[in-house]
C-alpha cells in the first residue's frame, strides 16, 4: 500500500515579498529547495502561523542565495511580507521516505538541518477535566 509521508520541510521561512499581479506559485531560493529536494512545479502545502493560513501551490526556483520567498498570485492575499511560514511537500512510497527538513532563520538561511520525523516529547498537562 502506498501512504502519503512528509518528504520535504521548509520551517519558519520570512515571506521576503508578495506578488498579486503574477499568475501565482511560491518563489524558493534554488539552494534551499535543493537543501530539502524539492523540483521546480512540485505542489507544497504552505501554512502560516502568523495568521492560521493554509495553501497548496507549486515551487518555483528563485535565485540561489537570495532569501527571497515571495508569494505570487492569490496566495498574496493570504500570506503577506515578513510573515512566517513552513513549507511542506509530500511523497507516496511503501517504505518510510527519511525527510529532509531544515530551519530558517529571518533572512531564510538554513540554521538547521534534519532529516526523518523525530518523536515528539509531550509535556505533562496540568489541565484536569
Amino acid at each position: 500500500m502506498l501512504r502519503v509521508q512528509l518528504k520535504s520541510k521548509i520551517h519558519l521561512a520570512r515571506v521576503t515579498d508578495a506578488n498579486l499581479n503574477y499568475e501565482g506559485s511560491i518563489t524558493i531560493p534554488e539552494d534551499l529547495m535543493k537543501a530539502v529536494d524539492l523540483w521546480p512545479g512540485e505542489r507544497v502545502l504552505v501554512v502560516c502561523p502568523t495568521n492560521g493560513a493554509r495553501l497548496e501551490t507549486y515551487a518555483q526556483p528563485g535565485p540561489a542565495g537570495s532569501g527571497a520567498i515571495i508569494m505570487n498570485g492569490a496566495a498574496a492575499r493570504l500570506i503577506a511580507t515578513d510573515d512566517r511560514i513552513t513549507l511542506m511537500a509530500f511523497g507516496q512510497a511503501e517504505e518510510p521516505i527519511l525527510a529532509k527538513r531544515v530551519v530558517c532563520n529571518e533572512h531564510n538561511e538554513i540554521i538547521k538541518t534534519d532529516l526523518g520525523v523525530q518523536k515528539v516529547s509531550v509535556p505533562h498537562s496540568t489541565i484536569s477535566f
